[in-house]
């Protein structure tokens, strides 16, 4: 009786030694969300759904379907969609649920099996039961704490790899949107040249009825015709494959994709990108980095580290002016402050096993490369969306105009019957490569000022070209 009773208070104990705080932010079905929502709406503009039941899935349906139906999509609309409708980032929000589970789990406390106490055998075998269950539980006991501790760091990083996934497929989901819309304006322009080379090949055509034009004249003007139609046939398949990858990324299927995107780009911002502060954004914002990081605290935990002996710095606090000098001999000037990354080191000399002390310097390595290419993107990002707005800007205002002006005089002459037919239609294909070359350039541009936003909370997908 004595024995049973012990069991019986151990289990009291043990109840009480229940982390009620933590089991409580644990237990919370969408624990660890707000976290989430915050980081997507700061990162991407849009708001994230966790869609965890049959009705809260209709609404975002039907959100969706309000936003998209038969309407012309621009990159923010896209972006609020997938992060609504996407099946994958559900899934990732699914993970952070199941890592709520796992720190609640722990902070429930030891939860000894009564079945064993129960039996029926004799008072003795009784009381040896009751030992053994007790013995366990007060094991668990004296480790809960740092379990619960590092349960906890285990779900921060949960946190962070589901923000991580959401940026991600905003990202992707605004780069789909710029292909698509910069495929159907490729589409677009060939169309327009088709018409032009069209006519002109009907007027070959008789000519040569007339005799006016030989028959190799007029298969040379022909055959611009023929290659345009082809190009024509190509550019739509390409419009229609890009805006594919867009549906599926939004997580769109059938009458769901009755949506139409813009027929062209923006056109190019007035003022040349300003000095940007990615680098600095990004060693504050990343988030491979704080995964990175929070893994190399988990296996402090892990392993009884309690003790940081110094930091590691990739680099010095720095203060300073950028002065950059364009081509139009237009100079800028603007401050420039940039931080270091620092990296815990903690001593391992108390690490009890060499798999400890390989863990833990795999994961420091790990998280100063990516320090270092992280910084490496960001000036890469930075340099991507300047040389791309200049490219873009001299299509735009040297090339294309010079273009034009030729094409205006080309048609001149052959009004006044200076040039022939086959002219014209070289300096149309001409005048079409030009303006091909200027909008491939302004997407270039698109491109990178998206992906500079991106690099500032995690890698590019797919990687920076």
């Amino acid at each position: 009786m004595s024995a049973r009773l012990l069991g019986l208070a151990s289990l009291v104990l043990l109840a009480a030694c229940t982390d009620q705080t933590v089991v409580d932010r644990a237990s919370d079905p969408r624990a660890g969300f707000g976290f989430v929502e915050d980081g997507a709406k700061r990162s991407t503009g849009a708001s994230a759904a966790w869609a965890q039941t049959s009705a809260e899935v209709a609404a975002n349906e039907a959100r969706v379907r309000a936003l998209v139906a038969g309407k012309t999509v621009g990159p923010e609309t896209a972006v609020q969609v997938a992060l609504m409708n996407n099946r994958r980032i559900q899934a990732a929000y699914a993970e952070l649920g199941l890592s709520a589970t796992d720190l609640w789990d722990v902070a429930l406390g030891p939860r000894p099996r009564l079945e064993i106490g129960i039996s029926g055998i004799g008072e003795a075998g009784l009381a040896r039961s009751l030992e053994a269950v007790v013995t366990g539980a007060i094991l668990d006991l004296a480790t809960q704490k740092p379990r619960t501790k590092l349960a906890e760091t285990r779900f921060r990083q949960a946190q962070m790899m589901a923000l991580a996934d959401t940026v991600a497929l905003a990202a992707e989901t605004r780069r789909a949107w710029i292909d698509a819309v910069a495929a159907f304006e490729v589409s677009s322009m060939i169309g327009r040249a088709q018409g032009t080379a069209e006519a002109a090949s009907e007027l070959a055509a008789e000519l040569g009825r007339t005799g006016a034009m030989n028959r190799a004249d007029q298969a040379r003007e022909h055959v611009f015709t023929a290659e345009l139609a082809a190009e024509r046939t190509e550019a739509r398949l390409a419009a229609q494959l890009a805006k594919e990858k867009l549906t599926r990324l939004m997580g769109l299927y059938g009458t769901g994709t009755d949506y139409y995107v813009p027929d062209s780009l923006p056109s190019l911002p007035g003022r040349r990108p300003a000095p940007s502060n990615a680098e600095r954004l990004a060693l504050e914002h990343r988030t491979d980095l704080a995964i990175a990081k929070l893994e190399l605290e988990a296996i402090a935990q892990q392993y009884r580290l309690d003790t940081q002996t110094r930091r590691l710095s990739s680099a010095d606090l720095s203060v300073g002016v950028e002065i950059e000098r364009s081509d139009a001999r237009e100079t800028e000037a603007s401050p420039v402050l940039a931080v270091g990354f620092e990296i815990p080191l903690y001593d391992a000399g108390p690490l009890t096993s060499r798999r400890g002390a390989l863990e833990y310097s795999r994961a420091a390595h790990t998280l100063a490369q990516r320090a270092v290419n992280a910084r490496s993107e960001a000036r890469s990002a930075h340099a991507a969306v300047t040389g791309t707005y200049n490219i873009a800007r001299h299509w735009r205002d040297e090339v294309l105009p010079l273009r034009r002006e030729i094409d205006r005089e080309a048609l001149k002459s052959y009004n006044g019957m200076l040039t022939s037919t086959f002219e014209l239609i070289e300096d149309a294909r001409d005048g079409l490569e030009a303006e091909l070359e200027t909008a491939k350039a302004k997407a270039a541009y698109w491109r990178a000022e998206s992906d500079l936003k991106t690099v500032i909370w995690g890698p590019i997908p797919g990687g920076a070209e």
